[in-house]
């Protein structure tokens, strides 16, 4: 599973280093170190192939002649992209996908179990910022299911 917070720098191509601990949960896990990178309103996702394969598999089962499905399915399908590791373990961050969430230096990747963010860390920030301020309100809604038997 992915777990943590990660600062990383971009090169002046746009790449970054996975860390180890994600490159050896997608060596032991998944067996490639492929993901697929795409967008969330607030920062990229990177899926592992395997993973990525069972949302598809999902989108497909989805109401295509409901408006918002298409609207959903074509802006969160229509920024993936398959990247792969070079021998460095640096992903090529797509230059659309740098631009759109204005990620030129450095970024963040945050472990989310069977995915990880990367985020733009002013914005992660102050993400983070309001979470803490919320907290409580938050954990009072997700608590009955973190305590369903």
């Amino acid at each position: 599973m992915f777990r943590g917070k990660f600062k990383h720098s971009l090169d002046e191509k746009g790449r970054f280093s996975l860390p180890a601990k994600f490159r050896e949960v997608l060596r032991v896990k998944y067996g490639s170190e492929n993901l697929v990178i795409t967008n969330y309103p607030e920062c990229l996702v990177a899926y592992p192939v395997e993973e990525w394969q069972k949302i598809e598999e999902k989108l497909l089962s989805l109401p295509w002649d409901v408006p918002e499905v298409r609207e959903y399915i074509r802006y969160f399908l229509g920024s993936a992209e398959e990247c792969q590791p070079d021998k460095q373990g640096r992903i090529l961050l797509p230059q659309s996908l740098r631009e759109e969430f204005s990620l030129e230096k450095e970024v963040v990747l945050l472990g989310m179990l069977y995915h990880f963010e990367i985020w733009n860390p002013v914005q992660l920030e102050a993400r983070f910022k309001q979470t803490k301020d919320n907290f409580n309100q938050i954990m009072q809604m997700i608590n009955p299911y973190l305590t369903r038997g």
